[in-house]
This record gives structure tokens, sequence and C-alpha cells, in this order.
């Protein structure tokens, strides 16, 4: 490759920009004494540029004939002193830290790593063998793109349906897409798929992580892959493997071109983001970028600064006290946001980020920064509020601005519902927005993202079908998942052709996912869950990138039933603002409302008192939701007014009879769900104020009153 003319350059932007004319590269290090730009041709071949302008510790240089396309890495000298953090290699070739676009994967050889494997004195010697043909390669990309009439779709939270899902998994067996499509960004975008997902009525779809991320070793050692993604390498760059599009770079544009078809049929596109760590591991696993460019700086380091702190159980922890690293995932969300158009973003460990020295600090530089960050203080920011390191679990402590993973909901719903005691309480708080967690602070009920399956565990199918995990196919002797997963097989373990076991695993199905569209908050359901989708007990199928996990398509009666209540519940919750509201309930008459905004009912009909809540073995209790004590506007001043709605909860094994409320004369309540039924739909007869209404065990039903709320001039969202 002939050496190519070169200017000076820029310290900003950091990363590979083109300009129209040439290439602008920027590299920050700290404590380097040396970078080289390192060019690569198709065949492979390696030209080697010094880069000696450097200003505020960014190293940066221009090439005028450079032009998307072209494949590079860089090449970073400094101090190979472990004890004091610094782990300098120039034998090593490094991805971008800002790359737009990586070609290849890591192909593992000892070479990868800086220090000689199996050396007695382990990383404290250094490897001075190349790793660039065993790379891959930062690509250079062109960032034009027709968007169109594509904008941000900002809908409410209050009116937010989230579906997880995974780019390959969703559409890996889908029979309508074109098979070459099949597991890609564009396999996402088609029509059969965005059809489908118009169809279920969901309106953002959360995307386990897309951000290039490393296969582990360890599982490729085993037959295995790392099917989940939380194995970040490239903060910048969509996972190449999920592109159909073969050329280097071509997955960005593949990837907008997915977003903007989404957009056009209402639906945001959410990330998972995995900012706590990267794929290089504790001080034994591989240089592949951030360590060989400025370990001191981009990682948390111990006392002893060998090691590493670990909050994540990867290995590592990125380092949010430096300005820099903090910068990069700013610089992250950003691009995501303007350049990729996404719509939010789910931090995956969110509490690592606000670590400042040890503890969890709730207002640490990381919330500061993007409370007054005018782009993204405005879009979906979703916490998951734990990490593994101690004090971690800070669900309900996140500041506002924030929603959160609740996975106190996830563990109260299935506890609730497995009929165990002392759920009363907490169930109720659960179903109204869960404003013991989120009250305070200027926090809306729709800071809870309720949820009872996500990626992380069985699926909603599993979770009534075994009583313990399965995971002997990750090849850990079934150590790793979760132990206490509050699951009940319902009488087998696994599969069974048993009529009434089978019966109460679907009620209890269509119970969860009613549970769930009818609580107060940001309903959420993992993909698939609607038709029933298993992983054969695998609680843990990160690995599994297989049929174990991948969603099938054929469904079988009971399958399609299910899918179809699925819809119908979503259906309710968008008729309905009661289930939607903005503010948490007052438990008592607002503007002259004919009842409270809030009412709970024994069985017998009578209100709850505090002794029926702190009773151990109550499993059974009603909620009527006044349609006419909302107390809000739409988005145009008029006054929202809804059905008055009563749901009945029965977790008790054996039927119930529940006295309907009447509060005045000549009410008569209409049967809306009932999760006995497979598709939701009941043939139960209207029934008047005082009647009693049998609800069949461990079910819910919603019932309207056909004469509470008036039907003229009524509004719904």
């Amino acid at each position: 490759m002939t050496p190519p003319r070169m200017r000076p350059g820029h310290s900003y932007p950091l990363g590979a920009t083109w300009d129209g004319a040439g290439v602008n590269f920027a590299l920050f290090s700290e404590n380097a004494t040396g970078v080289d730009l390192c060019l690569f041709d198709e065949h492979g071949h390696e030209t080697r540029i010094p880069m000696r302008e450097q200003t505020e510790h960014v190293w940066h240089i221009y090439l005028p004939e450079a032009r998307p396309g072209i494949r590079y890495g860089y090449r970073v000298s400094g101090p190979w002193e472990p004890t004091q953090g610094h782990r300098f290699n120039p034998a090593k070739l490094l991805l971008d830290p800002y790359a737009r676009a990586i070609e290849g994967e890591v192909a593992w050889s000892d070479e990868l790593f800086g220090y000689p494997v199996g050396d007695p004195q382990v990383d404290l010697a250094r490897d001075d063998r190349d790793s660039a043909p065993y790379m891959p390669k930062s690509v250079v990309i062109d960032t034009a793109f027709t968007w169109g009439a594509d904008r941000a779709l900002r809908t409410p939270w209050s009116e937010t349906i989230i579906y997880e899902a995974h780019v390959k998994g969703l559409t890996m067996r889908h029979p309508d897409v074109p098979e070459d499509l099949r597991g890609t960004y564009a396999g996402l975008a088609s029509a059969p798929v965005i059809d489908y997902l118009k169809g279920l009525g969901v309106t953002a779809i959360e995307l386990m992580p897309v951000h290039a991320f490393v296969q582990d070793k360890h599982l490729l050692d085993k037959g295995l892959h790392n099917y989940w993604g939380y194995n970040s390498i490239g903060f910048f760059a969509p996972e190449g493997r999920y592109a159909a599009a073969g050329r280097p770079g071509r997955q960005v544009a593949e990837f907008k071109t997915m977003v903007r078809a989404l957009h056009e049929a209402g639906i945001e596109v959410i990330l998972d983001v995995v900012y706590n760590h990267t794929a290089e591991g504790n001080q034994l696993g591989p240089t592949l970028s951030f360590r060989g460019i400025d370990n001191a700086s981009y990682y948390r380091l111990t006392a002893d600064r060998r090691y590493y702190m670990d909050f994540t159980g990867t290995g590592n922890t990125l380092n949010m006290l430096h300005p820099r690293t903090l910068q990069l995932i700013m610089d992250s969300l950003r691009y995501w946001l303007q350049e990729m158009h996404v719509d939010g973003f789910r931090f995956d460990l969110a509490s690592t980020l606000a670590r400042e020295l040890h503890d969890v600090d709730r207002l640490g530089a990381f919330f500061d920064i993007i409370h007054q960050d005018p782009l993204i203080s405005q879009v979906k920011l979703i916490a998951e509020p734990w990490d593994l390191g101690e004090g971690g679990y800070q669900v309900g402590k996140f500041p506002v601005l924030w929603a959160e993973w609740n996975g106190i909901y996830r563990d109260t719903v299935r506890s609730f519902w497995k009929s165990d005691e002392n759920q009363a309480g907490s169930m109720a708080y659960r179903l109204t927005g869960s404003s013991d967690l989120y009250g305070r602070g200027g926090r809306r009920p729709w800071a809870s993202i309720n949820f009872v399956t996500a990626h992380d565990g069985f699926t909603l199918n599993d979770l009534v079908s075994y009583n313990e995990k399965h995971n002997e196919a990750n090849g850990e002797d079934n150590r790793d998942g979760h132990d206490q997963n509050l699951s009940w097989n319902h009488g087998a373990e696994g599969a069974t052709d048993d009529p009434s076991v089978v019966e109460l695993r679907e009620r209890a199905k269509r119970t969860f996912m009613a549970t769930v569209m009818f609580s107060l908050g940001v309903p959420m359901l993992l993909h698939g869950d609607e038709m029933c989708r298993t992983q054969g007990g695998n609680n843990n199928a990160y690995c599994q990138d297989n049929e174990v996990s991948w969603v099938d398509w054929s469904l079988s009666p009971a399958e399609r039933d299910m899918l179809a209540f699925t819809q119908e519940v979503i259906r309710l919750r968008k008729h309905h603002p009661v289930f939607r509201r903005g503010k948490f309930f007052y438990g008592r008459r607002v503007r002259g409302g004919a009842v409270k905004d809030l009412t709970w009912f024994r069985p017998d009909g009578k209100e709850m008192t505090e002794e029926d809540w702190t009773n151990p073995l109550t499993r059974c209790f009603g909620l009527r939701l006044a349609g006419d004590a909302l107390d809000e506007v739409d988005a145009h001043g008029n006054p929202l007014v809804d059905d008055t709605l009563l749901l009945l909860l029965n977790a008790y094994w054996e039927p119930m009879s529940f006295v309907l409320p009447a509060h005045k004369p000549g009410l008569t309540w209409e049967t809306q769900l009932d999760t006995r039924e497979a598709t939701g739909k009941s043939s139960r007869p209207p029934l008047q104020g005082g009647d009693t209404c049998e609800i069949a065990g461990r079910s819910l039903v919603v019932l309207r009153c056909a004469s509470c709320a008036p039907r003229s001039g009524t509004h719904h969202r």
C-alpha cells in the first residue's frame, strides 16, 4: 500500500470522520508515548503511519486521500507496567473505541494476549507477537443516509408497551422472511415481522445488545456461542453478524433502514446497552482495544493496580470517574440518537454506572451529565437497577427521568399467583404503579417497567412448566442461572400431555399476561411469550444461539389462542385510560366522582381493611378503578373519562365467589375478560350490583360497569 499524504488533522471529533474530502483520525490516550495508525488493504497488508500530533491527550491525523471503506486499527506505545495499571503493547492491533463499523471477528489465538499465555509470571511479562492477523478491523464509513420524513415518535410513557426481542432470535425461524434475511436487521425490517408487531399492538421494541461484541473463547471451545451479546467491544458499531449486507460498513445503513421501517409502523426502537464493562475481561483477558489504548484511564483498578474492580461479574468495570470515559459513553448515546435515530436505551447493570468510589451514588456524575444533556434527557431511559457488587440492588432509587426494570414487581406477581402467603399487600402496590417505590421525588407510575419474564430467566411458558432450571446444555453442570425462580410446574416437570396440568398452565400464562397489561406502569413482554415459546427449562440461554432460543413461528391451536389472548389484553389496555394513568391513585373521590378513584374489595363485597391486608392468607381481592376520577386531561386539554372497571383476582387454588359492588341502584357489570377462557372472551351474562360472580382458581376477571361512566363525551387516549 502506497503511504498516503497526511496533515495534522484535529483532536475533535474522536474516531474516524469522513468529511467528503478525506478522513480525520483522533484517538484519546493520556498515558501513551506514541500511536501508529494502521491501514489495511483487502489482502490484509498493513501500512503504519505515526500520529505525531497530540492535543490534550488526543492523538490525531488527517488523510486527505482516505475514503469510506478503509480498514484500520491502532498500535499504541507506552510503559508496560501492569502493577501500575499500564499495559501498553505496540505488538497488539487495537480497535478504535469510536469505530462506526467493525469488520470480521476475533480469531482466538495466544497472540491476542498482551502477556505470554502460560508464563509463570502470568500477566507481568510482555508478549511481543503481532496480533493483527487475528483481529477484526475498524472501518471508516460514510454516514449519509436518506431518512426521508423519519422523526422521533416520542410515544408517551403512559401509552408505551415494550416488546423485548433479539434481532436474530425473533427472525431466524420466520417462514415468511426470505432465508437470506433471517437473523438480520433487514429481516427485522421485513413486512412479515413488522406486520406481526403491529398486529400484536406493541409500541416499542427493545433490542438485546446490538453493539459489536466478542464471542467468548471458553464458549467456542465448548461448541457454544454468546447469543445474548452482553460482551461489547464497540459502542458505536452495529453488530456485523446481524447484517445481511456483506460489504464493509454496510451494516450501518442496514440498521438505519430497520429503524426507519419500524418508525413508519409506529414502533419505537430502544437499545439494550452495555456500558458497564467490555469484552477484555480481567488481567488475564485479551488486549483488543481499551486495555492497550489506556488501561489506567478506561478501567476501574484496585489499590494494587494490576487488578480490576469487578461489579459486573465479567472481570472489569469501565471507569466512570474519568471524564474521557464519560465522554465516550455520552458520545455513543448521542450517536445512536442522532445518527441512528433510536428512541431510547435500557442500561444493563445500571447501578455500576452510578458508582463513584465504591457505593452507588444516586446523584453520580453519570446521572448529572445525562440530566443536563438536551438530547439524551428527552428520550426513554430505562435502568436495570442492580449490579453484582455490594449495595448494587437499587430498585426504586434512580432519579427522575429514569424508568426501571421493576424486579420487585416480577417477584411479587410470580409469588402471588403461585399462592404464596403474605403477598396481598405487595401485590396491591404492584398493580397500582408501585407507589411505595416510585411515589416520591417527582416520579410517576411509568417509572415502573412491569414484567414477569425477560431474556434472563424462564420464558413465560417455562415459568409455569418447571420447578427447577434445566441448563445442562450450557456445559456448566446446571450450576449457572438463577436457582430461585418462583416458578411452579403445576404438577409435572416439563412437557406433558396431562390435560389437567395443561389447562392449569394455559390459564396461568393468560393470568400473568393480563396482570402485566392491567397494572399501572409500563408493560414489557418477552418475545415469543405471546405464543408460548419454550427454552426447555433453560433459564440462562445466553449461549444457546440455536432453536433453544429462536422463536418458533409454527403455532399449535393453543399457541394461537395465547396469541389472540395477548392481542386482546393489549387492545383493552389501549382502550382504557384507567390502566394508563399518569398519576398515582389518591384513594379518595376526585372532582365530584361518584366513587373513590380506587377502592379495594373483599370477596364478600366489603372494603378491604388493614387486617385483611396483613392477613398472610389473603389471596383474593378486587379493585374498582373509577373512570370518572382520572383527574387528567388529554393532549388537547379535554378531561379524560373512562369506564369504571372492576378487576377481580383469585390466587386461591379453588374457585371463589365475589359479591359485586353496588354503590348505586341498578348497576350492571359486564365481563370484559376472563383468564379462565382460552382467548379471554367470556359468555357470562351481565350481572347486577350485589350479585355474586364466580372466579376460577388462580385467575383474573375484568368487568365493566355498564351504567357508571357517561358514554357521551368519553375521551380515550
